[in-house]
C-alpha cells in the first residue's frame, strides 16, 4: 500500500464558484420560456470567443472532435478534387479519424522535438498537386508553425486548418494560433486551458465557411443560413420541400447549449491571465528538469502549455520501466506518449493505412511513444510543489 501523502493530478477543475454561481443566476431567472438548447448565450459566447482570437466568425460546437469532423466536411465540400491531407503522427485520434470519414487520404509526417508539432519540413517535402489541406496539430501548448511553411502554402495555395484544441491561446510572431489558416478548431473538455463541460469551436475569417459550419452543425439545415439572400436562394431552388426542412449536405447535430455557452463565457475572461501562469510554471519546470535525463530544450516562445512535457532522453525500457515506477510511487499522475497515446500509426483503426509503412522510420514520434509523457500543469500550482516534482523525477 502507498502510503505517501505527496499527491500531484493530471488534471485539475477548471471551474470557479464565480462559474456556478452565473449558473445559478441563470437558473433562478429561467422559465417555461427560457431556451437551455443552442440560444441567445451560445450566439455571445461565439462573438465572445471571435472578439478574443482575432477572427471574423465562430461556431460553437458539442466537441473539439466534432469541430474537427465539421471543418474535414467542409473542406470535403470547398475542395472535392483534391484526396490528400497531410497530418501529424503525434495528434489526437479525431484529427486522423475525420480525414478517414471524409474519404481523404492521410499523408502523415514525423515529429518536431522543439515544439512536438508536425516536421514542417517533411510537410513541404510531402506537398504535391492533390493536397487538399494541411490538418496541423499545435500540441500542448506549443506552436508549430514556421514562416517557411506559411509561405510555401501561401504561394502553392494549400489550405492550412489548425488543431488548437490543446494550445488556447499560444502564438506566433504575436498571433494567436487559430487565427492563421482557414479554419482552426478548439476543445473545452475538462482537462483543457478552459471548459464548457464538454464543447468545442470552428473559427474562421471566410464567410462561405462560416455558413457551411453553422449548417452542417445542424443537420444542414438551410435555415441555419445567416445570409439572407443565400437563404432565400434555396428555399427558391427547392420549392416543393418545407423551407424549415431543406437539408442542403448530409450533416449532424453537433449544437452545443445554454449551460456551456455561459460557462465559456465566464471563463474566457480568465483565460489570458490563467495561460501566464501556466507559462510561468513551465518555465519554472524545465529549468529545474534534469537536462541530463530529460528533454528540455522546448521552443517555449508564444507557449501557454496545459501540461508539462517529460521526455527522456536515453532510449531506454529499463529507465522508463524505473521512471514510472518512481511517478507512481510518488502519487504523480501521468499519460505515455503524448497527445493521443504518441504515434498513431501503432494504434488498430489505422492498420488497413499503415500496410507496408515503415512505422519506425518516423524516428521522433517513435521515440515520444515509448520513452515521452505528460504531467499536469493548472494555474493554481506553486513552484514550490513544481520544485518537488522536479526533485523526485531528476532521482530517477
Amino acid at each position: 500500500m502507498n502510503t505517501n501523502k505527496f499527491q500531484h493530478k493530471l488534471m485539475s477543475s477548471n471551474f470557479s464558484k464565480d462559474d456556478f454561481k452565473k449558473l445559478e443566476i441563470f437558473f433562478k431567472t429561467a422559465n417555461e420560456k427560457t431556451i437551455l438548447t443552442q440560444g441567445p448565450k451560445v450566439v455571445e459566447f461565439e462573438k465572445e470567443w471571435s472578439k478574443w482570437l482575432g477572427v471574423k466568425y465562430s461556431t460553437f460546437v458539442n466537441s473539439g472532435s466534432s469541430a474537427n469532423l465539421l471543418s474535414i466536411s467542409i473542406l470535403k465540400i470547398i475542395e472535392p478534387k483534391k484526396k490528400e491531407i497531410i497530418v501529424p503522427t503525434h495528434t489526437w485520434v479525431s484529427d486522423i479519424a475525420s480525414i478517414i470519414q471524409n474519404n481523404f487520404k492521410p499523408i502523415f509526417v514525423d515529429m518536431d522535438f522543439k515544439n512536438l508539432g508536425p516536421d514542417n519540413d517533411e510537410i513541404i517535402s510531402k506537398i504535391n498537386s492533390n493536397t487538399a489541406a494541411i490538418f496541423l496539430s499545435h500540441i500542448q501548448g506549443f506552436n508549430a508553425l514556421s514562416e517557411k511553411l506559411l509561405k510555401i502554402i501561401k504561394k502553392k495555395k494549400i489550405q492550412l486548418i489548425e488543431d488548437v484544441c490543446e494550445s488556447h491561446g499560444a502564438k506566433f510572431k504575436n498571433k494567436k494560433l487559430g487565427s492563421l489558416g482557414l479554419i482552426s478548431n478548439f476543445s473545452f473538455y475538462y482537462a483543457h486551458h478552459m471548459s464548457t463541460i464538454e464543447g468545442g469551436m470552428i473559427c474562421t475569417n471566410d464567410r462561405k465557411i462560416y455558413e457551411l459550419s453553422r449548417l452542417l452543425r445542424s443537420h444542414s439545415m438551410v435555415r441555419e443560413i445567416k445570409d439572407t439572400k443565400i437563404r432565400k436562394h434555396y428555399e427558391k431552388k427547392f420549392k416543393d420541400l418545407s423551407p424549415k426542412f431543406i437539408f442542403l449536405h448530409a450533416g449532424y447535430n453537433v449544437r452545443n447549449n445554454e449551460i456551456g455557452a455561459i460557462l465559456g463565457i465566464n471563463q474566457l475572461k480568465n483565460l489570458d491571465s490563467n495561460n501566464k501562469l501556466r507559462t510561468r510554471n513551465l518555465k519554472f519546470f524545465l529549468n529545474n528538469l534534469d537536462k541530463e535525463k530529460f528533454i528540455t530544450n522546448f521552443d517555449i516562445n508564444g507557449s501557454s502549455n496545459y501540461a508539462f512535457p517529460l521526455i527522456l532522453k536515453k532510449k531506454s525500457l529499463k529507465l522508463r520501466d524505473n521512471l514510472e515506477k518512481l511517478m507512481k510511487k510518488n502519487n504523480i499522475e501521468f499519460r505515455r506518449g503524448g497527445a493521443g497515446g504518441g504515434n498513431q500509426l501503432r494504434q488498430p483503426y489505422l492498420k488497413s493505412y499503415t500496410k507496408g509503412l515503415n512505422i519506425r522510420k518516423f524516428k521522433n514520434v517513435e521515440h515520444m511513444h515509448f520513452y515521452g509523457y505528460y504531467i499536469g500543469n493548472f494555474p493554481i500550482l506553486k513552484t514550490l510543489k513544481i520544485k518537488k516534482i522536479c526533485n523526485i523525477l531528476n532521482s530517477l
